[in-house]
């Protein structure tokens, strides 16, 4: 077995330092974003990034959900974790929203649709936008392509195009 195959194996303590080493000691220098892609709810984890961006000046975080009620219920629960922890909220964005036929462009809504939304105008959180599934996306990332740039045209292309201008 490779290097490459094997598991990092890592408890709470370790992780969380980990964590915190990472936002706290990397030279992040000319960043606009750092995205940080945690599974639902409000572990230690959540808490050790919120404590380490305590230390580093954010403008806030952005919320990012499925169209499902199961999801928008965990993120609702995020938008008050974030509260408490006093930080900015950005926005809401919803994900996975529609999937965008490889061939014919259209979008076609596999899940429900609508829950980052409802979930936005609920908390009186700003509603910047909903991407759909595109696999031109899972593509450009496998060639390490900028997708914005190769897919202009592309729904999701325009979604993130559009959440991005909103931010600015």
């Amino acid at each position: 077995m490779s290097r490459n195959d094997e598991a990092v194996v890592w408890r709470g303590p370790k992780k969380n330092a980990m964590i915190s080493q990472f936002i706290t000691d990397v030279a992040w220098k000319d960043r606009d974003i750092l995205i940080i892609d945690t599974p639902p709810g409000t572990s230690d984890e959540h808490i050790t990034v919120m404590e380490s961006l305590e230390s580093v000046q954010v403008d806030g975080a952005i919320l990012v959900t499925t169209p499902q009620a199961v999801a928008v219920g965990d993120v609702r629960r995020e938008v008050t974790f974030c509260k408490k922890k006093k930080l900015k909220i950005l926005g809401i964005v919803e994900n996975m929203s529609g999937f965008v036929c490889p061939h014919c462009q259209d979008c076609t809504n596999i899940f429900s649709k609508g829950g980052g939304k409802a979930l936005a105008e609920y908390c009186k959180l700003p509603f910047l936008g909903d991407i759909p599934i595109d696999p031109k996306l899972g593509m450009a990332a496998e060639k390490g392509e900028n997708f914005l740039t190769s897919f202009k045209e592309s729904p999701a292309s325009v979604a993130f195009q559009s959440i991005v201008d909103q931010l600015h």
